[in-house]
């Protein structure tokens, strides 16, 4: 069976590949699986999904929700606690997906055949670094899941726009703006749609903005109304849960919330909607902000501005896009001919990767880095640092099956050691990095041939050479997935090693060594 599979902040939606339609999984308690952890504090026991949320009211167990908003930061050895206990990042999401896997199997309404492989088409926040694409890709894996591709999520939601809204491209308005709010993430993309091809062209992610951060501005409120101090952590959850489901019940008519504070011993309080719209406020302004960065495409000749009758749609998707502050403010701003909802924005991004699996409909995607990536350099002789950018952000990945995109640096070596200072970031100014500024993994590259049988090298002092150096070369590669490696080399002497780069893991990072006869 073909899946389309959104692992998201709070839910995990699912839709499968049928004859041309895209149902989304129904369970025996709904349609999503709550992405909910749960650890026995005195056995160690996990508990995941629905079996998870089940055990809240126990005092044994202690909840983690919407964990994935810990994977941003996550590698391969990252470690995340829950109570008193620590587990690492791969076990919990393999662990989750696993349940999931098991879920689909023998709860839901798919009917999946005993023994039948689940092919997968899988999804991330467009700002996602390799880190946690890789471990996305590897827990899916691990977990019994054949992963065909990896989308970022707007992409995916914009196959389902055209799925759905194809009708709405003409020739004056072939630009599609994703609007993707979930749990606990914000991206939105820019894609020209023409024929079956999906040319994302620019796109822009918020790490903690959502659905999450709305039902904290509502508990805040409701904690205000009711003159009442902060609550301790096990009850601001229950109470952060009632603000949700709350918060999730609303309608396009509903004026006031009521929220039960009995967790505190408070009784209720009810909240004019108007208020809890002031309060969220300002986080629809953050995304609104965010839009106007996309709208460019650099590859007009004249002007790469984009304008806003150039756009088929603004199109809303995305769990927290539901709660009406949203797309009401959003008809403020842009209009109602131009914003369009999908009918089931908790699970489009889930329909889209189903869309995209189904070879019928024949899609194809060229999606694009939304981060800019590269290494300081030492120049003038270690005088100055500069930045030597190696994959900019927008650069187009390569198409599935086409290969990895390759850059190359060759120099002659100055010291006895390379020492790789890698960095992502989500601007550039006047060639140095900013925005969001993350150190990656450091490498250090032993061009002494008497260091190259060490284990490692992080003690060791490194010295200019006197010797005119190595001739060198670095190798650089991204697939489409998004991954990045580097081969660095020394050609006449036969010498390489390969490195997946990632983020620091608080150990020392895989490498491969090879050899060559000269």
């Amino acid at each position: 069976m073909r899946l389309g599979i959104d692992f998201g902040t709070t839910h995990t939606v699912v839709a499968a590949v049928d004859r041309g339609n895209y149902p989304v999984a129904g369970f025996e308690w709904g349609d999503a699986v709550p992405s909910t952890i749960a650890a026995h504090s005195g056995t160690g026991e996990l508990r995941f999904g629905r079996e998870a949320v089940a055990s809240e009211l126990d005092p044994d167990w202690v909840i983690l929700r919407s964990f994935k908003r810990l994977l941003q930061g996550s590698g391969p050895l990252s470690e995340i606690a829950i109570g008193a206990r620590v587990y690492t990042a791969p076990q919990l999401l393999t662990g989750y997906l696993a349940a999931l896997r098991d879920d689909l199997r023998l709860r839901s309404n798919l009917g999946i055949k005993k023994g039948e492989r689940l092919h997968a088409a899988v999804s991330v926040p467009a700002h996602a670094p390799n880190d946690q694409r890789f471990l996305t890709l590897d827990a899916f894996q691990r977990a019994g899941f054949e992963v065909e591709t990896l989308l970022n999520e707007p992409s995916a939601a914009g196959f389902e726009y055209a799925h759905r809204f194809r009708d709405t491209l003409t020739s004056r308005r072939e630009y599609v703006l994703v609007y993707d709010l979930g749990g606990g993430t914000f991206d939105a993309s820019l894609i020209h749609m023409a024929g079956t091809l999906n040319e994302v062209i620019t796109s822009i992610g918020i790490a903690r903005l959502g659905g999450d951060d709305m039902d904290e501005a509502i508990l805040n409120l409701a904690l205000r109304k009711a003159g009442s101090a902060a609550p301790d952590a096990r009850a601001r959850q229950q109470l952060l849960d009632e603000c949700r489901v709350q918060k999730e019940a609303v309608g396009a008519n509903t004026r006031r919330l009521v929220i039960d504070l009995d967790a505190i011993g408070h009784g209720s309080v009810t909240l004019p909607m108007a208020e809890v719209a002031e309060a969220c406020a300002p986080l629809v302004e953050r995304t609104i902000e965010a839009l106007g960065t996309v709208m460019r495409d650099p590859r007009r000749d004249e002007h790469d501005t984009v304008e806003w009758n150039e756009l088929a749609g603004l199109y809303v998707v995305g769990g927290a896009s539901a709660f009406p502050v949203v797309p009401r403010r959003l008809r403020e701003q842009f209009g109602n001919h131009r914003v369009r909802r999908s009918p089931h924005p908790f699970a489009a991004t889930a329909i889209g990767l189903a869309t995209f699996l189904d070879e019928g409909k024949g899609y194809e995607l060229a999606d694009c880095l939304t981060r800019h990536f590269g290494v300081w350099r030492e120049a003038e002789a270690g005088r100055v640092v500069t930045f030597d950018p190696i994959f900019l952000k927008d650069t187009p990945l390569p198409r599935k099956g086409s290969g990895a995109i390759e850059v190359v640096r060759r120099y002659r070596s100055a010291h006895n050691i390379g020492h790789f200072r890698f960095v992502e970031c989500g601007a550039l100014n006047a060639d140095r990095p900013d925005g969001q500024v993350v150190p990656w993994d450091e490498i250090r590259f032993p061009f002494d041939p008497a260091l190259r049988e060490r284990s490692g090298l992080a003690d060791v002092w490194i010295e200019r050479t006197a010797d005119g150096g190595r001739e060198i070369e670095e190798r650089y590669a991204c697939s489409a997935n998004g991954l990045f490696e580097v081969t660095v080399s020394v050609p006449n002497e036969g010498f390489s090693r390969t490195y997946r780069i990632g983020r620091p893991s608080g150990a020392a990072h895989q490498e491969t060594s090879s050899r060559r006869a000269t």
